[in-house]
């Protein structure tokens, strides 16, 4: 039996894993759908294992997993995310990610995932080694996704979903102004020179689904 925090932002998803992962014997310690709040639960509560998204609103999965590492934090990490995109792979696993599973997998996947993972081993679900490699030998480069800064990230995800920059900068708390310097910023870093190229490339890089436009 493990304990175990969840964090992904749709209840109920965090609902159906507290059910499958209770029902196997495990006990579900805590969740949130917010990087800062987990931060704090993980630290408070130390379980053996935490499953998160990439994807938690305005946050990213990496900026909770580069936390733990910072704080040296002894929970390990599995990633269960609809992201089969190799870059996403390769950074999971430099961020320390001891499992890697997608959503859309069978419950026995998780459960093989989380055993694996509790007894100190690794474990990537069907097709994810695969991708690891790819995304391991993809050559950084400047146009992508990963070129951008954290808070940089923020802005793109919320700029290609239709917010305005007023929108943006309340939720993020900056004025308006700041986010047009970095919306005008990270289209240079990407190459882009309007809205819908910065569209394509989000759609390209895994960062916002077909259906969300």
């Amino acid at each position: 039996m493990s304990d175990i925090y969840l964090v992904d932002d749709h209840a109920m998803m965090r609902d159906g894993l507290r059910a499958v992962l209770e029902g196997a014997g495990h006990r579900v310690i805590g969740e949130s759908d917010q990087t800062a709040q987990a931060l704090a639960d993980l630290a408070r509560l130390a379980p053996t294992l935490i499953l998160l998204d990439l994807y938690l609103g305005v946050n990213s999965g990496f900026e909770l997993l580069e936390q733990i590492q910072k704080r040296k934090l002894s929970t390990r990490a599995i990633m269960l995310t609809m992201s089969a995109q190799p870059r996403h792979v390769a950074e999971a696993m430099r961020l320390g990610v001891q499992g890697y599973v997608l959503k859309g997998s069978p419950s026995s996947e998780v459960l093989a995932a989380v055993d694996a993972v509790a007894q100190g081993r690794k474990h990537f679900g069907v097709g994810v080694a695969e991708l690891a490699v790819e995304g391991l030998m993809q050559e950084a480069s400047v146009g992508s996704i990963e070129s951008l800064s954290s808070r940089e990230q923020q802005v793109i995800l919320l700029v290609v979903r239709g917010h305005t920059s007023v929108a943006i900068g309340e939720q993020l708390h900056l004025s308006p102004k700041t986010v047009e310097s970095y919306r005008s910023r990270l289209m240079a870093k990407l190459g882009v020179n309007d809205l819908p190229a910065l569209v394509r490339l989000a759609i390209r890089e895994g960062l916002l689904s077909a259906d969300e436009v």
